[in-house]
């Protein structure tokens, strides 16, 4: 195993994203109600970095998803299953000594009173993932490295990790993207907040909500403001939930920013989850085509439409044609326009016309 990977030929990489971070096999109700009074549960899989490794190789791109499981048949199942998303698997380690975290949810809205989560992943087998458990040549194989708070939150020793992938180093040879992530009940530690900042700070491309810099770190005032708390990334992307997202990009030159915003879409939302996730995939998958920053923020809101209009946390993206379509319209189209379910599956072949119907005052 080598820990030196942060340095090297960035020619010899054979991967467009690396994405670290815990899966789980994940219990989803067949009808809505307290968790108490739901009678089955039909099996799927969630974890938020896997769930970006996913929807990019769905939207043909080269990913590699690095974690650790137990040797159990959910561990077989999460494998197998993000495996026939097109992603590279190879690098995940059995542990035979722990379990592979499940969690259980309710159908409701993550927003409300009424949504219960229950996790069943202390001491799971991905929480042992540290320096000395990790495959690094594995990690930096990637034009871009993907890492989210979540995985800091999980124990002392993926705090270890996640801390020696951010850290700042000459030669870094992956693009290092971190989506904060704020989840309160995940930290025991008091410092959970400032912990992640300092995460953030070390990654050249952060994804972060405006709602999540106010209650994690009580920063208010808007995109500028959260700029203001990590001026360290050169990129940074402030998510600005039903409004849209505004990035800064740094440019070098004149040591000011280049400021980009682009409001949401108007969707038909089926269910509420793995918004966040399908963004960050296509503002990465847009990166990597080396799209202009407008590009990248509707390539986000786009994968994003594909997530909230369907059932589970993963979507069938739009074709590359599709979404570059939808991506290229003018501003007052964009605004007007409105995703329904079953968008993602219009004929490619008709990606103008299908475009044209799909754009609708609301």
């Amino acid at each position: 195993m080598t820990r030196a990977g942060a340095a090297g030929d960035t020619n010899s990489l054979d991967t467009d994203v690396v994405a670290v971070g815990e899966s789980m096999v994940t219990f989803l109700p067949s009808r809505p109600g307290r968790l108490a009074d739901v009678p089955s549960f039909e099996r799927g899989i969630g974890g938020a970095e896997s769930n970006v490794a996913c929807a990019l190789a769905a939207a043909g791109h080269r990913t590699r998803w690095v974690s650790r499981v137990g040797v159990d048949g959910f561990g077989d199942h999460l494998v197998e299953t993000i495996g026939q998303y097109g992603v590279d698997t190879s690098a995940v380690g059995r542990d035979p000594h722990r379990p592979t975290g499940i969690y259980f949810r309710t159908a409701d809205d993550r927003g409300t009173d009424a949504h219960e989560v229950v996790y069943y992943r202390a001491g799971s087998a991905a929480s042992a993932m540290s320096p000395a458990t990790m495959p690094y040549d594995a990690l930096w194989s990637g034009r871009v490295l993907h890492l989210s708070g979540i995985t800091a939150a999980l124990s002392a020793d993926c705090l270890a990790l996640v801390r020696d992938l951010c850290g700042r180093r000459p030669g870094r040879r992956s693009l290092v993207s971190f989506d904060v992530n704020h989840r309160p009940g995940l930290w025991r530690d008091r410092d959970g907040a400032e912990i992640l900042l300092d995460l953030a700070r070390g990654a050249d491309l952060v994804f972060v909500g405006e709602d999540e810099a106010a209650a994690a770190w009580d920063v208010t005032g808007g995109p500028a403001a959260v700029r203001a708390a990590l001026p360290e990334p050169a990129v940074l992307v402030v998510k600005q939930g039903a409004r849209g997202a505004t990035v800064f990009a740094a440019d070098h030159a004149t040591g000011c920013d280049t400021i980009t915003f682009v409001p949401a879409l108007s969707v038909d939302v089926v269910a509420p989850v793995g918004a966040g996730d399908a963004f960050a995939a296509g503002f990465l998958s847009a990166t990597l085509r080396g799209l202009p920053a407008e590009r990248r923020l509707r390539h986000g809101h786009l994968m994003a439409a594909a997530a909230l209009t369907v059932p589970g946390d993963l979507a069938t993206p739009p074709s590359r044609g599709h979404a570059d379509t939808l991506a290229a319209l003018d501003p007052a189209d964009w605004e007007t326009l409105r995703l329904r379910p079953g968008w993602t599956a219009a004929d490619p072949t008709r990606a103008t016309a299908v475009a044209d119907e799909e754009v609708r005052t609301s």
